[in-house]
């Protein structure tokens, strides 16, 4: 019995491993689903693993939110696109979960961690380089006791260990500030990113139009006419939201839409009217561009 107690927290130690996590800098984009309209939120990636990622978001996310998850691991050609589940939210950071990570992708994620690992500086290794050191040194001391007095060596080691001490907590300061520096230029990045970027300009650039969020398109919304609520639909109480996937052309007049999602019998008076909404031209390098977006109408009976 006393064998099986000894092995037992052995047992437990080993499964709770968690997985390692790397820690990365890069952009990331986060595509969550508001009244069933996505949208995408620009963030910045602070540390991976297989089994989630840290990021911070210019926007707020609540716990349990299901979001779609793309980044780009540096020194790999093909971005990661993920499921995964909010699970810690606090400010502006977020704890999201992989979920239905392929084994593809899982040996992505490993494989750059290994790498990215044999190839950052350690300070921690620079310190038990340094302690072990000291201990050849004090073993060697202890091996001739002929030619050194006790006495004179214990102040040595003395004197030795606040040296490591202070180089790893200047190591650390510097790590620090410059871990700082790089955050704070990250963040600026990120206040100042607008959706367009420089992959959608190239994309305006062979004439395929820009993807805009909704909520950052009705912005530049400058003029809105109501729907008219059908007859039919209003004496059979049907009520909802209509969501049309829209085309605005480089003046703000809308060229195309389509339905997307909503009662089929309330999408026509939702076509009628969103076509005659005007937008401020949306403008890249300060030259009006073609946008593609989606759009939302309610439909609710009067009081």
């Amino acid at each position: 019995m006393s064998a099986a107690a000894a092995q037992a927290p052995a047992r437990t130690t080993a499964v709770r491993r968690r997985v390692p996590r790397y820690p990365v800098a890069v952009p990331v984009d986060v595509t969550v689903l508001r009244s069933g309209i996505p949208d995408t939120v620009p963030g910045r990636a602070l540390d991976v693993g297989e089994g989630g990622v840290a990021v911070v978001l210019a926007g707020e996310l609540r716990p349990g939110d299901s979001v779609g998850v793309e980044f780009r691991l540096p020194n790999l050609g093909l971005p990661l696109q993920a499921k995964a589940v909010v699970r810690h939210q606090a400010s502006l950071r977020c704890g999201l979960e992989f979920r239905g990570l392929s084994p593809e992708q899982q040996a992505m994620i490993r494989y750059w961690g290994e790498r990215a690992a044999q190839n950052r500086p350690s300070i921690r290794s620079s310190v038990v380089i340094s302690h072990s050191s000291e201990t050849r040194t004090s073993q060697t001391l202890a091996a001739q006791p002929s030619s050194w007095d006790a006495h004179a060596a214990q102040p040595e080691r003395s004197a030795l260990s606040p040296r490591v001490l202070w180089l790893a907590l200047s190591v650390f300061v510097v790590v620090g500030c410059l871990g700082w520096w790089r955050w704070y230029r990250a963040w600026d990045e990120l206040e100042s990113r607008l959706p367009a970027r420089e992959a959608r300009v190239e994309q305006h650039r062979t004439g395929v139009p820009i993807k805009i969020p909704a909520d950052t398109m009705q912005q530049f919304v400058t003029h809105k006419v109501d729907p008219e609520y059908p007859d039919a639909a209003r004496q059979a109480n049907i009520q909802g939201i209509v969501v049309l996937d829209a085309l605005i052309g480089p003046d703000g007049v809308v060229e195309d839409l389509r339905p997307l999602s909503g009662p089929d019998v309330l999408a026509p008076a939702a076509v009628d009217a969103v076509k005659w909404w005007r937008f401020q031209p949306y403008r890249v390098n300060g030259e009006p561009v073609e946008v593609e977006t989606t759009l939302a109408v309610e439909f609710r009976p009067s009081p």
